[in-house]
């Protein structure tokens, strides 16, 4: 299965479930992402400048790293393709106008859009939002 590219589809479908899990973003540039394993990160990429691993926040502080900003995730539910155009941009453009930032990070069965902890309420109303509008 491959996932829906319509982005009215996505939008209206994409029902936005927020993590109750607070996240760190944060860079290794000695560490492996075999050596980040055990940190069960959400989610890991190689970077030139080393490793930024997506750790839940137990984890960071295990690292000395809990005092970094924090992040919350929406997990947003609709099995968007990896081919699908615009929904980054309709989730971005709807957090901009509330002035919260987005950081998404696309999977194979889902998008996943973290915000700061603190506007993680408001960005979900303002998801759900964009969803009621479509």
């Amino acid at each position: 299965m491959h996932g829906e590219t319509d982005l009215k589809k996505l939008i209206a479908h994409m029902r936005p479930m927020l993590d109750p899990e607070p996240y760190v973003f944060c860079t290794f540039a000695s560490k492996s992402m075999k050596d980040l394993a055990e940190y069960d990160a959400v989610g890991l990429i190689a970077e030139t400048e080393g490793v930024t691993a997506i750790l839940p926040l137990e984890r960071a502080r295990e690292l000395g790293l809990a005092e970094a900003e924090w992040f919350r995730r929406i997990t947003l539910t609709v099995h968007s393709s990896l081919e699908a155009v615009g929904l980054t941009a309709a989730i971005a453009g709807a957090l901009a106008t509330k002035g919260i930032s987005a950081n998404v990070v696309a999977a194979f069965f889902h998008d996943h859009v973290f915000v700061p902890a603190e506007r993680a309420e408001d960005a979900l109303a303002a998801l759900r939002d964009l969803a009621d509008a479509v």
